[in-house]
């Protein structure tokens, strides 16, 4: 049943994405986005919880990952047994080419890509039983930041690893990216497992039942108007929309049992990339009256570095920062119109990800702070997300406005 399903829709998505490389998009900025503060701190079992069969055992789950480990972000859609470490999994992966020419996939971007370690992936959480909860500590990308790669992110939960992957864009002229498709990632993982020799000849994959809405979060339509029309074709809506896109999925996981091992080999990676903000946008906290979107330039930096020890650690330590100039405008004109001088914006991020055989831990603080404070609708945001064991996991968002 899962091969049909892999030839009959990656296969397909991969001969009409071949065209799209080069294209730019110029899409329009996303709709508002809602002021949140939030706090959680007892780091409780979410609900609903689903338990589904991997390799003849129960496993008990939370079938989503979260931000704020409290509203699902994303489906979990992959499940690891067996040899399940996420640092062997890791390590499977990135040790592949990128020839699937094989399982009929054109040698073409994004279908030729290498597996990297994921240069900015957002810090997230997962929840299963007895384990509780646990973070990305390994996250990967194949393709680029910069236009379209697959993203998956890794969470050990001892002897299994649950995961999600997903097909992304980066969103012109920001640092977000926007999912386009849950399934076409899910197979290429699928894929190059297969490829990777690791899985139990016997019987290496199965599908658990439906464990997630289908189909699972949208795409603005704004963002989606302006994809070239083969991304619209893989994404299966129509020309032109004013209302937003399904994200399609069947709402099951893969579940792969492994059987061999693919061994970390030591070293240190540093990647850096700088993004050049040149776009307008929701305003992201402190909005109101006029000042509900905002035009914004200048540069933000990124630099990762991940090191694998000699003793079996694995470390990731991320960096953005940068100074923005922010520019409250009228979208609705072209070009939007100026509302108010442009003033500045300070960003920073630092982010911590630890993982051996014993635990994992990950935190991330973000801080944006516009400057001056002074002026109508200005103020702070601070986010600080910490995963690790015991009582260290907890959410904190806090937000300070001006009048």
């Amino acid at each position: 049943m899962l091969s049909c399903r892999m030839t009959g829709g990656i296969v397909a998505a991969a001969l009409s994405l071949v065209l799209i490389v080069g294209c730019s998009d110029d899409s329009d900025p996303v709709g508002p986005v809602s002021e949140l503060s939030a706090k959680t701190n007892d780091a409780q079992a979410p609900a609903p919880l689903v338990t589904v069969d991997v390799g003849g055992a129960a496993l008990t789950l939370w079938p989503f990952t979260s931000s704020n480990l409290a509203t699902p972000d994303d489906p979990v859609n992959l499940i690891f047994s067996g040899q399940a470490n996420p640092q062997q999994l890791r390590s499977a992966l990135m040790g592949l080419d990128g020839n699937r020419t094989m399982f009929g996939l054109p040698d073409a971007f994004p279908f030729n890509c290498s597996w990297t370690d994921a240069l900015g992936g957002t810090m997230q959480g997962a929840y299963a039983e007895p384990h509780g909860w646990e973070g990305s500590a390994v996250q990967l990308e194949c393709g680029a930041y910069d236009p379209l790669r697959f993203h998956v992110r890794l969470f050990d939960m001892g002897s299994i690893t649950v995961a999600n992957a997903h097909f992304e864009l980066l969103i012109p002229g920001t640092h977000e990216h926007q999912v386009i498709h849950w399934e076409l990632a899910e197979q290429l993982v699928v894929i190059d497992f297969l490829r990777s020799g690791l899985l139990d000849p016997g019987g290496p994959l199965t599908l658990t039942p439906p464990i997630n809405p289908a189909p699972w979060r949208e795409i603005p339509a704004m963002i989606y108007n302006g994809l070239p029309d083969e991304l619209k074709a893989l994404v299966g809506g129509p020309p032109s929309t004013t209302d937003p896109v399904p994200i399609l999925t069947d709402g099951q996981a893969t579940v792969l049992f492994v059987t061999g091992q693919s061994t970390p080999t030591p070293g240190v990676t540093t990647q850096e990339y700088t993004i050049q903000f040149d776009q307008v946008i929701p305003k992201p906290f402190c909005s109101g009256d006029a000042f509900q979107y905002l035009y914004v330039t200048g540069p933000i930096e990124l630099t990762q570095r991940t090191i694998v020890t000699k003793g079996g650690n694995y470390l990731t330590m991320f960096r953005a920062h940068g100074q923005l100039d922010l520019t409250p405008v009228d979208p609705s004109t072209s070009p939007p119109t100026p509302l108010a001088e442009t003033y500045t914006a300070v960003i920073n991020q630092n982010d911590h990800a630890r993982l051996n055989d014993h635990m994992s831990s990950v935190s991330s603080v973000v801080l944006q702070i516009e400057v001056p404070p002074s002026g109508p609708f200005r103020g702070r945001m601070k986010v600080v997300l910490t995963v690790g064991p015991g009582s260290s996991t907890g959410y904190d968002m806090e937000v300070e406005c001006t009048p």
